[in-house]
Order: structure tokens, then sequence, then C-alpha cells
């Protein structure tokens, strides 16, 4: 199999069968664990054969010694969890018993993985023969000579599981997967080349994935990068760890809620990318008053949007950019002190750029999302002096049905927002206003408008535009329509009459 499509959709169909009665939030981790194992394996057995051969810089070397691996990042798997060992045995009725061994083998190792590869395939409500199978379509991608090749097929072969479980789990399916098209966009608007970058509701790490693809696309150094991540829900933290580990990206991730306990207290990131659960209301806000977070205002107990905002805002490095996917409510809100901390904020210059999306995006929620565009500092030299603007991208027009559910942003309509942002934000940009797609607003236009955040408010809009005809001329039109209507009506009456009067009835 040598098409990536091809490969995902024998794949999936094949792990679909495999799912019978079993809940798509715990089958997810049986296939998705298997994808990590065989890349694993595959580097692992590239290595080792290097090793064995010990020519060159590998001369002398242990291919059963462990640290050996260490060096070059990657795993040591023992020999009874290879890839080749258990494909051997994957018509076996014990194959589910001898995969959580090989799991089992593989974190006593490798510390790093502790905890987080799968062991239930010896579930007896997975069927055992389709279980063979299955390893059996996943040992058909390899690396083929090419170990990138190998790990970027591995990779997009993930990516592809992680949104079509998503779309399978229901309504929970999109707390751990933001859509590629939205990350794309986040990531391509920031421009994270060299840093810290933090999500501190990572789920399952597609924001660092894009980050990395994106320095990679650019001849940057992945090494430049340092990836901090936190994330509440323990099995999507397994999740995060295997889908990074995968593609040999180094990231500390940490597992714990992130507003009572943030595991990285003194981190200043330069770059924040964030897809936060949209208006939770069980955010613990009553036993945070006071916390040093809230310096724009307390926000409510029953929405944590405010509360996510100024968390990422205090994270900020002084020069540092944040990117973050909240609900539209966010944009216009006024519940609970909402209104009071978004003006605080556009006040303090923190605003740079709002994004309305278009709908039915994300995975099963039709709440109409938008991105928010933070910097800490408008007038840092980097960019173009941009302290008395806040640049609004009215999307909801963009993006193709790529089934009867959803919506995806295709590449052109990535490329028009970021453009129009980069334009608008750089020294030598050429931007301009475009009626009903962008605007960019001064502070004073935007205190007129009650610090409202709406991008349909300032591009305009079929309906705004219909605002702009003065109201006498609305009424006079109105009236001559009316008027107009009115005659026709009387004119069919009085007709009507006399018809009836020929006809010998009279009113």
């Amino acid at each position: 199999m040598s098409d990536i499509k091809d490969i995902e959709k024998t794949l999936w169909a094949a792990a679909d069968k495999l799912r019978s009665n079993m809940d798509a939030a715990e089958y997810k981790h049986v296939v998705l664990g298997l994808i990590f194992l065989k890349y694993i394996s595959d580097a692992f057995t590239e290595l080792h054969s290097k090793l064995v051969a010990g020519e060159g810089e590998y001369a002398g070397a242990d291919p059963e010694d462990a640290d050996e691996y260490l060096a070059y990042n990657v795993f040591y798997v023992p020999e009874k969890a290879r890839w080749k060992y258990l494909q051997s045995n994957a018509k076996q009725p014990s194959i589910g018993i001898l995969l959580d061994n090989a799991m089992d083998e593989i974190e006593k190792i490798n510390d790093n993985l502790k905890g987080v590869l799968p062991k239930n395939y010896a579930n007896p409500d997975l069927d055992k023969p389709r279980l063979g199978e299955l390893l059996d379509l996943i040992g058909t991608i390899g690396f083929g000579g090419d170990g990138h090749k190998g790990k970027d097929l591995l990779g997009q072969v993930y990516e592809y599981f992680l949104g079509m479980f998503a779309d399978a789990e229901g309504k929970n399916g999109g707390q751990f997967y933001t859509p590629q098209s939205i990350v794309k966009v986040l990531v391509d608007m920031l421009e994270p080349y060299k840093g810290r970058i933090y999500d501190g509701c990572c789920g399952s790490g597609g924001m660092f994935v894009q980050s990395e693809k994106f320095i990679e696309s650019h001849q940057g150094k992945i090494g430049d990068l340092s990836i901090y991540g936190q994330e509440s829900n323990p099995t999507t933290v397994k999740l995060a760890k295997m889908n990074l580990a995968i593609r040999g990206i180094d990231a500390n991730i940490q597992f714990g809620d992130t507003f009572t306990n943030d595991l990285h207290p003194d981190l200043k990131a330069d770059y924040i990318i964030a897809n936060p659960p949209f208006n939770i209301s069980d955010w613990k806000g009553e036993q945070l008053r006071d916390d040093k977070r809230w310096k724009y205002g307390i926000p409510p107990t029953g929405n944590a949007n405010y509360a996510w905002l100024q968390h990422f805002i205090h994270k900020l490095s002084p020069n540092g950019t944040a990117a973050i996917v909240l609900a539209n409510g966010s944009m216009n809100s006024n519940t609970g002190n909402e209104g009071e901390i978004r003006k605080a904020m556009i006040e303090a210059g923190l605003v740079d750029c709002m994004v309305a999306l278009p709908s039915q995006l994300f995975y099963n929620t039709m709440i109409p999302a938008c991105l928010w565009f933070l910097a800490k500092n408008k007038t840092n030299g980097k960019f173009r002096n941009r302290s008395n603007e806040i640049l609004f991208i009215d999307a909801r027009n963009l993006g193709v049905m790529v089934n009867r559910k959803n919506r995806e942003l295709a590449s052109f309509d990535i490329n028009q927002i970021t453009d129009t942002y980069h334009n608008w934000r750089n020294i030598n940009g050429r931007y301009q206003d475009i009626a009903g797609f962008c605007k960019a607003a001064t502070m004073e236009e935007v205190a007129e408008n009650n610090f409202v955040l709406m991008p349909g408010r300032y591009v305009g809009t079929e309906e705004e535009l219909e605002d702009l005809v003065p109201f006498d001329d609305k009424i006079k039109a109105l009236t001559e329509t009316l008027g107009a209507q009115f005659d026709e009506t009387a004119l069919l009456q009085k007709t009507i009459r006399e018809n009836l009067k020929n006809i010998g009835y009279e009113f």
C-alpha cells in the first residue's frame, strides 16, 4: 500500500470491524497503541541493524544494551515486544496477552513511557482474529529504507485516526482533538520559530505537532522550540504523549487541572496556542476568587472563558503572543463581569486580532467559534506598531463541506486568513480593508461599539450595510411599498364589486 489515503481508509475499515461492542473512547487506545508500537519498533529495528553491523560510529556497540539507544532518541524495544515477533503470533488466540505483555515490557525499560501505553488487548470484548488482521495491516506500513518517510506515514495515520475517533466518540470527542485546519490557522498566524510554546489544555498534542511541522517547513531547527503542556484528562495525556513520541518530539506534558494546580507555575511562554473547552461551568472558579491571574477582573464562576484568557495572558513572556479558540459568545458577552474584563483587556492593548470562524468546523458541537490573537507588546519593534488598532477578520463564509456534518478550511482559506493578518502586522505589509471580510479598526471605533469584538460589527455585513440607510429614507420606502400594495388591493376589490353587480349581486 503506497497511497496514504488508501492506507488510512483500509486501516479504518479494519479497525472499525474490530470495535464490535467496545466503546469508542476505550477502543481508540487499542488502535492508536498499535500504531505507536509499530513506529517505535520500526525505529528500534532500523538502529538495531546498524548496531549489529557495527560500522563507523556504531563500531563496538552492544545492540541489546538499552543505553545505546538513548543517544539516538530511540526507544529500546525488548525482543518479545518487537513487531516482527508479535506479527508472527498475530493469529494465535494469545495475541491479546502478548500485546499487553509487550506494552508492560516497553514501559519498564523506558521511564518516560511509564503509565502511558494501553494494556487492554486481552479484554474478552476484543475480537482476537480481527485484532490479528489489524496487526497484519499495520505491519504493511514501514520505513521502506527511509526512516523519515515511515515516520511521516505513521504520524499521518495517527492524526487521521485521532480525527476519526473524535467523530465516532460523539459529544466528548472534540475535547481531545482540534481539527487540523484550525490548528494550521493558529500556528501559521503566530509563526512559532524559536522559543517556549505552551498549551494549558493540550488534548492529544495537535498544536505541538503542527508547530513542529511549521518549523520543519520553514527550514528551522526543531530543537529551537521548547514545548510545555498540561491536560486534565488522564487518558488524553496518554494520547498526547504517544502522539508526540511517534514523531520524536520532546515535550514536558503534565497531568493535572490547569486552574487549581498549574504545573508550569514559573513558565513565561513566547507562544501560546490553545483550544480550551467551550463555556465550561465546573472549573472550580469559586475556589479561585483571589487568584493573581485575574488582573483584568474576576471571571464568573459559571463560565471559564475569561479565566482561560487571563490564565494565558499571565503565562505570556513580555513580548509573547497567543492564539486561543473560544466560543463566539466570548466576543460580546456581558454576563458576570465579562464585559468589563474584555474592556480592560482591550484598553491594556492585549487584543491583536479577532477571527470569526465558519460553522461546522468542530466535531460534535454546533457552538460557533472564534479565534482570539493576543499580543503582550504591540510596540516591540519586531512588527509594525499596532497599539491603536485591532484587526477583525470575518471568515464565516470560508471553508468547504467534507461530508454532510463537517466543514474544513482549505489551504486557500487558511492562506487568505493568515496573509491578511501578516500583511496587517508586518512592517512592510500591504494591508487593505476588504468590505465584508477584514477591517483594521481603531481603539476609538472599538470603544464606540461598546468593546464588542465580533468582526461582523466592523467589516460590514449585508444586515449592517442595510443599517447605513437613513431611518427617514427607510420609512419613506416602506410607505411607498405599502401604499402601492394598498392601491393594488383597492383596485382589485373595486373590480370584484363591479363584476358581482353585473350578475345581480351588490354590496
